[in-house]
């Protein structure tokens, strides 16, 4: 119906074409301009063939691409309410075969804020202090650490690689079948649940400790979050009450691995939105007195950064190989849209924004209504008749219809 009622200034200027072409056509007007049809000049007076495609589509141009951008914003606003509806429903739902009628969203719009809240230094906990600031030709890495009152050391990273997608380190953290190529900690995986529909997934996780230590088995649950081109993925250790515990491998139950990943412009200084950004924050409670697990973590800190940087370009290689995804970076491309009001608060970009509604709104109002009529009257006044005077008087009609649609 908006399509419709946008399109009616444009039959109405069709409607007006033909009388005036066609019905007022004054007599004298061609007695005086047959003459001259007969000469060079006519070539000037006449419109070549094609004239009133380029003069429609030219005039018409700008105005299509603010209703395009309006249109696509309804339809965002609309797959946004559909979600809205679909996340009530979706405990109901994302069920695994053997757990029918269970929750298992494990993680939640909260884990979101709560990420969004540590992006924004808006948790309440005490000040970052930095710990490594290191980098290759290839990467720039630094990290930071803060002790809490109660629970384990906490800490925070920053990593920019160079020449990689966002999409890409997406699905590499994803990927647990890669993750075995080259996480040497990692002995075992399995994904225990799964929903289609958000995306979330609970996981099993063993984990190689050194030999003073057991093994540690963890179950995560983990989701990503959308908008553009930057992705909140949060990970956390829930409760999974079927699958029973053992002495060996202990479980870690508190465990929270979450960060932000985003284009941001290279180092090369070209403008190019070329290089990743990865906000990484991390702490768990391995059992491990934590002033030890402190002085393992910085001295195997950058061990750990440069092997991840090294599985990054093995991915990425065999992501050129055109090698078939895993079923985790399949489900690692199923994502939720931030909420609007998340969006608002980090100050992200989006692909239709409130302001580009607002635009298309003042352009139909003004300007919107002008350029359809006259864009009309220019296709009548090439293609109908290519008198001068019959084109001056489609002209007048047209601004005249102009100013009445501005007024509207």
């Amino acid at each position: 119906m908006d399509v419709v009622m946008c399109l009616v200034p444009v039959w109405l200027a069709v409607i007006i074409g033909l009388i005036v072409g066609w019905a007022w056509k004054p007599r004298w007007a061609s007695f005086i301009f047959m003459g001259l049809r007969s000469f060079r000049p006519q070539l000037i007076l006449s419109s070549p063939p094609g004239l009133n495609a380029a003069l429609t589509a030219f005039m018409g141009f700008p105005l299509l691409r603010k209703l395009w951008a309006y249109f696509r914003a309804r339809k965002s606003e609309e797959e946004e309410t559909s979600q809205a509806v679909d996340r009530q429903h979706t405990s109901e739902e994302c069920t695994s075969d053997h757990h029918a009628g269970q929750e298992t969203l494990a993680v939640t719009d909260e884990d979101l804020e709560h990420l969004c809240n540590l992006l924004q230094v808006k948790d309440g906990g005490p000040a970052w202090h930095q710990v490594m600031d290191r980098s290759t030709p290839t990467m720039c890495y630094q990290a930071w650490r803060r002790d809490p009152e109660v629970g384990p050391p906490q800490y925070r990273s920053r990593t920019v690689y160079e020449d990689v997608a966002p999409e890409l380190m997406r699905d590499f953290f994803w990927d647990d079948e890669f993750r075995l190529k080259w996480d040497d900690m990692l002995l075992y995986t399995k994904t225990l649940e799964e929903c289609q529909r958000t995306g979330t997934m609970i996981i099993h996780w063993v984990r190689k400790f050194p030999f003073f230590c057991s093994d540690r088995e963890y179950v995560i649950g983990r989701r990503i979050w959308e908008s553009g081109r930057t992705y909140f993925c949060v990970t956390k250790g829930v409760p999974y009450p079927s699958l029973p515990r053992h002495s060996k491998p202990r479980r870690v139950d508190l465990y929270y691995s979450s960060w932000c990943i985003r284009a941001v412009e290279s180092r090369k200084g070209d403008g190019q939105l070329s290089a990743c950004e990865v906000i990484l924050f991390h702490h768990e409670d391995m059992g491990i007195p934590w002033e030890i697990a402190k002085i393992g973590v910085r001295q195997g800190m950058w061990g750990a950064v440069k092997n991840i940087q090294c599985g990054v370009n093995a991915y990425t290689m065999e992501r050129k190989s055109s090698a078939p995804l895993s079923r985790s970076a399949l489900m690692a491309s199923i994502n939720t849209k931030v909420p609007a009001g998340f969006s608002r608060t980090l100050g992200l970009p989006s692909t239709e924004t409130e302001e580009d509604v607002h635009d298309v709104s003042k352009t139909l109002q003004g300007n919107g209504w002008k350029l359809l009529i006259i864009g009309g009257a220019v296709a009548l006044a090439c293609g109908l008749d290519r008198g001068v005077v019959s084109k001056a008087l489609i002209f007048g009609v047209a601004r005249r219809l102009g100013k009445f649609g501005k007024r509207l």
